[in-house]
C-alpha cells in the first residue's frame, strides 16, 4: 500500500501545469450551485472520505478542521492529518464548525449535512456565506421520509468519486494532482477485475457492518451498496438483495441467503462492542444456528476495514484487502 501512495506522490509532484482553475467557478452539485472566488482556505470536511481525498490531493494546509471518523486514518496520511484539528469522530454541532471560520464545508453523508441533517442544512451555510459540498454518490440514492441514506436502484461505482476528486481538483485548483489520483484508482480496479474475472467462481457474500447486540439484527451493505461494487470487483455478487442503503437483516435471512464469504468489518469508533471484527467473528462461530453457514464452517470469514463499505475512497481499499485474504483461501 506504501508503495502505491509513494508512486502517487511521484506522480503529483512530477505531474505538469496542464490544467488552471479560472475564478470565479461554478460547481453544480446534488442540486446547488455553488460559486468560488478563488480556492478555499479554511475547510472544515465532514466526514473521514471527505477529509481523506482532500489530504490525497495534498490540500492538508487548507483544511482547518474535520469530523466523524468510523476508522483511523490511512497510515500513508497520518502526519498529513496531524495538521488537522479533529472537531470530534462522532457529528459534530453547527456552533463548533462555525467557531474554526470556515469558507468551505464538504460533507460525505447526508446525515452531516442536508435536509435532515441534525448538524446543518445547506442553506444554513449559505445564509452566513459559507460554501458547501455533498459527495455526490450520497445524491444518487432515493430517499424516502425518515430513511437517511435511502436505496440504490443502480450499483455504486467509482465514477461518483471521480467526480467528486474532479471537482475538489477544480475547486483548489490542483486539477493534475486529481486526474493523477484518479488515474492511481482506475489501475488498481482494472488489476482486481483481471485477476478475480479468471476464476469465473461468481462467489456469494454479505458485509456485515455491525450490530447493537448478539440479539439484534444485523447492518449490512445493501445490494447496490459499495458493498456490493466490491463483490462485483470481486467477480461475484451481494448476496443481500435488498435496495436499501443499508438494510438491517435478521440471521434467519442470512443463513437462508447462506453466502460463500462473509465480509465483517473492521471499526475504530467502538459505539457497540460488536464493531470490534473479533467480536463478529466470535459470534459467528459461538451462535448455534449461524456458526452452521458453510462460510463459518470453512472458515470463508474475512475482515475489512468498515469505512469500505461506505461508498469512499476506502472502497477500492477494502477490495484489495479482501483480495488478499481470498487469495490465502484459494479463492482467487
Amino acid at each position: 500500500m506504501k508503495k502505491v501512495i509513494s508512486a502517487l506522490g511521484l506522480l503529483i509532484a512530477t505531474a505538469g501545469s496542464a490544467f488552471a482553475t479560472t475564478y470565479p467557478l461554478t460547481i453544480e452539485n446534488c442540486g446547488y450551485k455553488e460559486t468560488f472566488t478563488k480556492a478555499p482556505e479554511r475547510v472544515v470536511a465532514l466526514g473521514q472520505n471527505t477529509v481523506e481525498i482532500l489530504l490525497l490531493l495534498g490540500l492538508e494546509d487548507k483544511v482547518a478542521a474535520s469530523a466523524f471518523w468510523p476508522t483511523k486514518v490511512l497510515p500513508e496520511l497520518a502526519e498529513k492529518n496531524k495538521k488537522v484539528k479533529t472537531l470530534t469522530v462522532e457529528i459534530p454541532t453547527l456552533e463548533s464548525i462555525l467557531a474554526q471560520n470556515p469558507d468551505f464545508v464538504p460533507a460525505q453523508l447526508p446525515l452531516l449535512l442536508g435536509p435532515e441533517s441534525k448538524v446543518a442544512k445547506r442553506e444554513d451555510l449559505a445564509t452566513v456565506g459559507v460554501n458547501s459540498y455533498m459527495s455526490p454518490g450520497m445524491c444518487a440514492t432515493k430517499k424516502e421520509i425518515g430513511d437517511m441514506y435511502g436505496s440504490r436502484q443502480k450499483l455504486w461505482d467509482m465514477s461518483f468519486l471521480y467526480k467528486e476528486i474532479e471537482d475538489f481538483a477544480r475547486i483548489f485548483n490542483v486539477e493534475d494532482r486529481g486526474q493523477a489520483l484518479i488515474a492511481d484508482f482506475k489501475k488498481r480496479e482494472a488489476d482486481l477485475r483481471a485477476e478475480f474475472s479468471k476464476s469465473k467462481k461468481d462467489l456469494s457474500f454479505v458485509f456485515w457492518f455491525s450490530s447493537s447486540s448478539p440479539s439484534s439484527d444485523a447492518y449490512v451493505g445493501g445490494k447496490n451498496s459499495a458493498s456490493g461494487f466490491i463483490a462485483n470487483v470481486l467477480g461475484g455478487h451481494n448476496a443481500i438483495t435488498s435496495e436499501t442503503e443499508w438494510p438491517t437483516v435478521g440471521w434467519e435471512s442470512i443463513i437462508a441467503a447462506n453466502p460463500d464469504v462473509i465480509v465483517v468489518s473492521s471499526l475504530d469508533r467502538n459505539r457497540w462492542a460488536l464493531d470490534n471484527a473479533e467480536e463478529k467473528i466470535k459470534f459467528l462461530k459461538s451462535d448455534p444456528a449461524v456458526s452452521q453457514l458453510d462460510a463459518v464452517k470453512k472458515g470463508h470469514i474475512v475482515v475489512m476495514d468498515g469505512q469500505a463499505m461506505n461508498p469512499t475512497i476506502r472502497t477500492i481499499y477494502g477490495a484489495e484487502q479482501i483480495a488478499e485474504q481470498l487469495r490465502k483461501m484459494g479463492l482467487n
